[in-house]
């Protein structure tokens, strides 16, 4: 059954289920074959939404790669993943296309649990040549002779991760296939019919030097085409000394070749596979991101991810609901900070318009500071501007965070700088799965001395809360909120101050306490409604401070009650655990507080919608009640008449 269009649209594809019926191809139809992949993929994105852009520019390559090299035996190693649609669809999941980054389906990335053909999983970027040298290393070790090709874009290159592998590797003498992606620059003048015969020369055999390069190619034209003779001489030169960055690090350097001409990427591919070259090498493909793609007028970020859409309008589908957005939000009261303080300046790591800050930047451009996937750089950077009396918001998603931790204790922290953490995507994340969940910051900086950390529980905190890290100099500060829309509640006009450690108390009962931090706050407000049905009168207390804790907050819920629930949607070690160590030293377990916390439990949580993964870590409203039966049961027995 064809997907797209006529049902004649994939045909070839549609006749080859395995890659053995693949590599029995004649190479005269695998452009064809890659057109057919290529509206399949599309076919598939605009039924479930997902990453687009990078996929389509790798149809070729994912073609070329499977078609010359014998995986999974040989190791193919796709950087970050969400390029890895078309690698899916060849590797025996075409079928189950259709369920991607749904509950239960397919991964949006590559993942070791879905298949033998993803030797390793990967969300972040910047990991597969340390992967893959890795892999090299233990063939060696074992006497195995497979092939590792680890595939990483050039954005990946940015993160210095990256380059510690390129210098670790090219100095050994395992052999490694590094596949540079480059998709960020057009199709430049040596990529053609020079470049294809270049490519497949230099890969034929080890050259010792560029002169012996240059020698060979020279010697293949007549003495009298001088003129043609000097160009390739120069063109040779060009070819492996461009970037003569990886040669110096040690990597036998081949490129540019078209990453989109079968013609140029087989000839390379197969004399790697089949030549004597030895040690590392790095070949760098030049393709076109988004390539092919179904839209008229794509944007800067050529559908790097889209929302379900229609394949012959391009049209994507809306959110339901007008609500805006907590990155909108945060990024709008940035805004108006910083039309009254020109000290607040803004870093993303690579994320412009996932952390909001592409609104930031088109009003305040020199004062915007995209560093590319380099998120430790990013975060001491922000020290440096801190030290020298600038504001900086270093925005980073949590998940991401993770990466720059070790500067955020060495650099700032310590140094009790005030840099102002502003993290996206925390909690669940949804479709992103277990790679992009953010559920551990809480743990990771409530540890942490001189840190403070709000937790807005809807987009009106969360602008007073913009407004308070605006403010805040007496050291580092995070600002943590989640993915997805608001509440609806009103926006005031500009953020206040809040006062820093202080929560709130949004509801006076009297059966038993529940402080709530964040956004879950929505879920204990539905579960209030759910216990006034059954008969109970409980207090809701809003943290808004994970960091530090207000103690006389917590006092005040364990004088007046004797049950307290503490809930986050973090993982265990956060909040919760350092308002446990307040009670226990304060005394108030010594006269009989009976204390719950609902956090999420050791587990990781796999892609489904927000609210599934709520339900699934049992700290939505029905697992909440679940949790409090037992507290429940006793303050019924205790007044006689609750059921």
């Amino acid at each position: 059954m064809t997907r797209s269009g006529s049902k004649n649209d994939t045909a070839l594809l549609d006749s080859v289920e395995t890659l053995a019926e693949l590599r029995a191809l004649p190479e005269s139809r695998l452009q064809k074959f890659a057109d057919e992949l290529r509206s399949d993929m599309i076919s598939s994105v605009a039924r479930t939404g997902g990453h687009l852009g990078a996929g389509l520019g790798v149809v070729e390559l994912t073609v070329a790669l499977h078609y010359v090299f014998s995986t999974p035996d040989d190791r193919l190693i796709w950087d970050v993943g969400h390029q890895a649609y078309p690698h899916k669809i060849l590797t025996g999941r075409r079928k189950q296309m259709h369920t991607l980054r749904q509950e239960g389906g397919l991964s949006g990335f590559t993942k070791r649990s879905e298949s033998e053909f993803d030797p390793f999983g990967a969300g972040h970027s910047s990991t597969s040549i340390s992967a893959g040298y890795g892999m090299a290393v233990a063939r060696d070790l074992k006497g195995d002779d497979n092939h590792v090709i680890a595939v990483i874009g050039d954005g990946s290159m940015s993160a210095g991760m990256a380059y510690e592998a390129l210098n670790n590797a090219g100095a050994s003498k395992s052999n490694l296939i590094v596949i540079l992606n480059d998709n960020d620059m057009s199709i430049a003048p040596p990529v053609g019919a020079m470049s294809a015969y270049l490519s497949e020369l230099i890969s034929s055999k080890p050259f010792h030097s560029i002169r012996g390069l240059v020698k060979d190619v020279a010697s293949r034209f007549p003495s009298e085409i001088e003129t043609a003779a000097r160009r390739a001489r120069d063109l040779a030169k060009e070819f492996v000394s461009g970037h003569s960055l990886f040669s110096e690090l040690g990597f036998f350097h081949i490129g540019p070749v078209d990453g989109h001409d079968m013609d140029a990427l087989l000839p390379v591919l197969k004399n790697l596979r089949d030549g004597d070259v030895q040690g590392p090498v790095l070949v760098h493909v030049v393709t076109e991101k988004g390539k092919g793609h179904p839209f008229g007028t794509p944007h800067q970020e050529k559908y790097h991810a889209v929302q379900k859409f229609d394949v012959i309008t391009g049209e994507q589908a809306k959110p339901s609901g007008n609500l805006p957005s907590y990155t909108s939000v945060f990024a709008d009261y940035l805004i108006k900070e910083a039309a009254d303080d020109n000290r607040i300046v803004a870093i993303t790591a690579a994320m412009p318009s996932g952390t909001g800050l592409n609104k930031f930047q088109s009003l305040y451009p020199k004062r915007t500071f995209d560093v590319g996937i380099a998120e430790q750089h990013a975060v001491t950077f922000a020290a440096g501007l801190a030290a020298e009396g600038m504001k900086p918001f270093c925005a980073i998603y949590s998940t991401f965070l993770q990466r720059g931790y070790d500067q955020l204790v060495h650099d700032v922290a310590i140094q009790n700088l005030p840099v102002r953490f502003a993290i996206d995507r925390a909690g669940f994340v949804g479709a992103d799965g277990a790679t992009h969940a953010g559920v551990f910051d809480l743990a990771f900086l409530s540890c942490l001395p001189n840190m403070m950390i709000m937790c807005p529980s809807d987009e009106a905190e969360l602008a007073h809360m913009v407004a308070t890290a605006c403010a805040y100099d007496s050291g580092p500060s995070a600002l943590r909120y989640p993915r997805g829309s608001g509440t609806g509640t009103t926006l005031p006009e500009a953020g206040e101050v809040l006062p820093v450690g202080r929560g709130r108390i949004i509801k006076q009962g009297r059966d038993l306490a529940v402080l709530s931090l964040g956004t879950i706050l929505s879920e204990v407000e539905q579960l209030d409604e759910n216990l006034t049905k059954a008969g109970f009168d409980i207090t809701i207390a809003d943290a808004r401070f994970a960091k530090p804790i207000d103690t006389d907050l917590v006092d005040e819920l364990a004088a007046h009650h004797q049950h307290l629930v503490i809930v986050e949607e973090g993982s265990a070690g956060g909040f919760s655990a350092h308002v446990l160590t307040y009670l226990a030293n304060a005394g108030h377990l010594d006269a009989g507080l009976k204390v719950r916390v609902a956090t999420l439990p050791d587990k990781y949580f796999d892609h489904a919608d927000q609210k599934s993964q709520l339900r699934q870590a049992g700290i939505d409203a029905a697992g909440l009640e679940v949790k409090i039966t037992p507290m429940l049961e006793l303050i019924s027995k205790a007044s006689g008449n609750r059921a």
